[in-house]
């Protein structure tokens, strides 16, 4: 008995002490999940996500590659690692083998090879056409994609402000050959990575997953595939990210490393949108701290790149998208709320590996100081330095605008758009500015112009030869409308064509008006021409005073000779050419690009009214 009542006694002490076997951690995430020899920095950072993974010891057994450095958290479900690869590193597969006691796992990881010139890729510049479009809002090619379970925001396209429509990769990739026979050279889809956001998710910038595409637009396999069928037609692509913020979708959100991991602790305080701040020598600290590090709104944590490791992972997680995809530039949302000395190192490391890539930010502003200031080579007041080739050119994109619907005087009109360019002496290289008539943020530009063809024909002329980068907007070339306020379901209307049920399908040109087809034929002649011309690449530029609602301006280089001249006068002008002798010869002779007129230059010219000429000086 005394036997038996100890081995039942012993069973149920046995079931009270605690075992401690731990199960092997599940890697959640690992990244970035691979990366490459021969990159310029040396250095990398991989972040693992596993339950209690800090409680773990990393061990590498690979030539080339050692732990530098292991960064724990308070939170023990986040381990980063700070590893050395060697110039002479070769690429292959090695196991991170982490220890804890006698248990040990491993995580599997690469080195993969890159691909030959991929530190010398082209970005875009003066000489490139780009064309923005919204994937969810171009063509839907897949419509198995639609509605996938796993994500709350469903389709809806009765839904133009917040649901989604149903466009995705295979849309766009569907199309190539109509926006290459367009003229366009250069392809910015807004954001394609997930957006897995409980609602209002189709724009693309409220990140919940850095490395991988929303699978409701595809997968990284077929993002690949999309660059790789540009890259033939003669397209580069350029990957919209956002630096500043994250959806609260994010996956982080159920597991933040830490509460330093996000602006303000964590807690949600609203950014004032004061962006002067940045470089106003007046400015309060806390104005400057909330620009930078309020939330964009309570659905958009920001991220607070003061942290390190914050840093680290999002210019890490540019490079790899730039070198993955082999992307042709990269273009920053919302640039100037980031923190000033984070931008200055992301892009300081991204031109390091890729020193003739382009970058361009988005400063929303008119203000052409505030856009100035995140420029390489600009000479800052403050001593900020950056390492930014460009920014998108709001003030110029606004003051076009407006001068073309603003009645002609001294100081109104053409006269404004004149003056304007003297901004140039601010930027280090105009030309590297993006100059857009439109983007999905503003109203569409032939609605923005009362929906005149001949002032639109005038905007597109200006935007496509002026020293600047230019960028165009999906559905402009047929002449899509909006509202003229702030109305971004009507900003992001469905391109016509994008679906099988549409009436009208803007690729074939069935069911265009008269007038869509003259604008879609006006662009597609202007970009195609537009893609030979030195003189319009990297010539130069003079332009003469607005007079009588008349606007005159020339481009040229060694080469060849362009005289652009817009007259918003209701009725034909005649135009005394003997003002432009210091460009002009004394019997010049032009041809209009399009559409092929003669004319004569020696004493003077007639103007059609409410047109514009782009002639080339024979």
């Amino acid at each position: 008995m005394k036997t038996i009542t100890f081995v039942r006694l012993s069973i149920s002490l046995l079931a009270l002490i605690p075992v401690f076997v731990q199960a092997q951690p599940t890697m959640e995430h690992v990244e970035p999940g691979f990366w490459w020899t021969g990159m310029k920095s040396d250095k990398l950072q991989v972040m693992l996500h596993g339950k209690q993974i800090a409680t773990y010891t990393p061990h590498i057994n690979y030539p080339g590659v050692q732990i530098k450095g292991i960064h724990k958290l308070s939170n023990p479900n986040y381990l980063f690692l700070d590893l050395q690869i060697s110039p002479s590193t070769h690429p292959g597969k090695f196991e991170i083998r982490m220890l804890q006691g006698a248990q040990q796992f491993a995580i599997p990881y690469e080195l993969r090879a890159r691909e030959k010139g991929s530190a010398q890729r082209r970005g875009f510049g003066p000489s490139d056409a780009i064309l923005n479009l919204m994937p969810d809002r171009y063509a839907n090619g897949d419509t198995s994609n639609d509605s996938l379970p796993g994500f709350a925001d469903k389709l809806d396209r009765n839904d133009a402000s917040a649901g989604r429509h149903g466009g995705d990769l295979k849309g766009v990739r569907d199309h190539l050959d109509y926006i290459a026979g367009m003229g366009y050279t250069m392809l910015w889809p807004t954001p394609v990575v997930e957006n897995n956001q409980q609602t209002y998710s189709y724009h693309g910038y409220a990140v919940t997953d850095y490395y991988k595409v929303d699978a409701r637009l595809g997968s990284n396999e077929e993002y690949l595939q999309l660059v790789a069928e540009a890259k033939k037609q003669g397209i580069g692509v350029i990957q919209d990210i956002v630096l500043n913020h994250i959806g609260d979708g994010h996956w982080w959100m159920k597991d933040l490393p830490g509460k330093d991991w996000l602006s303000y602790d964590s807690e949600f305080v609203p950014t004032y949108h004061a962006r002067t701040t940045v470089s106003d020598p007046y400015a309060s600290a806390i104005d400057k701290k909330n620009y930078t590090q309020g939330w964009f709104e309570v659905h958009m944590p920001d991220m607070n790149q003061n942290n390190p490791l914050v840093a680290n992972y999002q210019i890490q997680n540019t490079i790899w998208w730039i070198e993955y995809a082999g992307l042709a530039g990269i273009r920053a949302d919302t640039y100037g709320y980031s923190d000033p000395v984070f931008l200055s190192e992301w892009s300081r490391r991204v031109m390091q590996e890729y020193p003739h890539l382009t970058l361009v930010g988005e400063e929303w502003s008119d203000n052409p100081n505030l856009v100035a200031h995140w420029l390489r080579g600009h000479k800052n007041a403050n001593g900020y330095v950056s390492h930014m080739p460009s920014m998108m050119d709001y003030p110029l994109h606004d003051t076009l605008r407006k001068a073309l619907v603003a009645p002609e005087n001294l100081h109104s009109g053409f006269a404004t758009l004149y003056e304007a360019l003297v901004i140039d002496l601010l930027y280090p290289q105009p030309s590297s500015m993006v100059l857009f008539e439109g983007n999905h943020d503003v109203s569409r530009l032939y609605s923005a112009l009362d929906e005149d063809l001949d002032l639109f024909k005038m905007a597109i002329t200006y935007v496509a030869t002026m020293p600047r980068t230019p960028q165009f907007y999906y559905g402009t070339e047929i002449l899509m409308t909006s509202t003229k306020h702030r109305d971004d379901g009507a900003f992001r209307k469905d391109f016509p064509g994008g679906w099988a049920d549409d009436a009208v399908n803007a690729f074939t040109g069935a069911g265009l008006t008269t007038r869509q087809l003259e604008a879609q034929a006006f662009i597609k002649k202007l970009l195609n021409w537009r893609k030979t011309q030195s003189a319009i690449h990297s010539g130069k530029l003079m332009h003469f005073a607005p007079q009588d609602g008349i606007y005159v301006y020339f481009r040229y280089d060694q080469k060849r000779k362009f005289m652009v001249v817009m007259n918003k006068n209701a009725t034909e002008a005649e135009l005394a050419t003997t003002r432009f002798a210091e460009i002009l010869s004394a019997n010049a002779k032009a041809k209009d690009v399009f559409s092929g007129q003669a004319f004569e230059l020696a004493q003077k010219m007639k103007v059609p009214a409410r047109g514009v000429l782009l002639l080339e000086i024979m």
